[in-house]
């Protein structure tokens, strides 16, 4: 299957080409909102991504910025492509955080999950059983349309060139029992098919492994084809709360601790091999 654009990925591309043409001019947010007659933060409000950019505003700042031809035209076709709908945008009120549109256009996902087996090889059954245990009240329709955003993502997995995959997982992950032993054979049969794809590297963090740099939480690094045009982002998630990270600082921070982590947990073969012995443990 062909890629499509991300909108997430081109709204963001958009946001640091306003920023860089600024840049270009000398001029500051508050210097720019005042010579427009905007408010004072709505530049900046657009290059942080907390407000949609509308299309007249795209072009009034281009003009301004004194933007060549070619790149009124890059970042008009920009400020369409992000204004198309991905598929998880059907599900809005599911997927509250922009995760899934930055996952999309990924090349390369590194990633450690200290709790949850990683969700782009989560079976529907562990996944319905994650839904119910964390929305006790929720209806039959809203725990299906939470099952089907999260299965919607492993179409990901079916691109003409799938992203890169390297994942960690905490044995306390593998260990604890969602929906049941049946489920849980099923979901780790899920896991060692994965570790014989060719873009997808595997490694458990055994508990004999002792503190680790990661124990605040689980965390993952997305990074794309062209670095200059989109940079890495570190993605956090502890359920309540989510945070994207871009400064140069914080993804060194991770890189660093993802680094770790790999010395510390079992090799791949290593890794396939335990979550075998793992699934012994239950009956078919």
């Amino acid at each position: 299957m062909a890629q499509v654009p991300s909108p997430t990925i081109r709204a963001r591309r958009l946001r640091r080409e306003l920023r860089r043409l600024r840049d270009r001019t000398g001029r500051t947010a508050e210097e720019v909102a005042k010579q427009l007659g905007w408010h004072r933060t709505k530049v900046i409000r657009f290059e942080l991504g907390h407000s949609r950019v509308m299309a007249k505003d795209v072009q009034t700042l281009l003009d301004l910025y004194g933007a060549t031809e070619e790149e009124r035209e890059a970042l008009t076709a920009l400020h369409r492509q992000a204004r198309q709908k991905g598929w998880w945008s059907a599900y809005g009120d599911v997927l509250p955080d922009d995760y899934v549109g930055f996952e999309a256009e990924a090349t390369s996902i590194s990633s450690y999950e200290s709790l949850y087996v990683p969700g782009l090889f989560q079976t529907e059954e562990y996944v319905r059983a994650i839904v119910r245990a964390g929305r006790s009240t929720a209806d039959q329709d809203e725990v299906d349309r939470r099952v089907a955003a999260r299965l919607g993502r492993k179409v990901l997995l079916s691109r003409d060139e799938p992203p890169r995959l390297w994942m960690i997982i905490d044995e306390a992950a593998v260990r604890r029992v969602v929906g049941g032993p049946k489920v849980m054979r099923a979901q780790l049969a899920r896991l060692i098919e994965a570790c014989e794809l060719p873009t997808v590297e595997m490694q458990i963090l055994p508990f004999s492994a002792g503190a680790h740099a990661a124990m605040g939480g689980p965390f993952a690094l997305l990074d794309y084809a062209d670095p200059s045009l989109d940079p890495t982002v570190v993605y956090l998630d502890n359920d309540s709360s989510t945070l994207l990270l871009e400064e140069d600082r914080h993804v060194a921070r991770y890189r660093l601790m993802f680094d770790h982590l790999m010395a510390k947990a079992l090799d791949p073969d290593e890794s396939a091999a335990f979550l075998g012995r793992v699934a012994d443990d239950y009956p078919d």
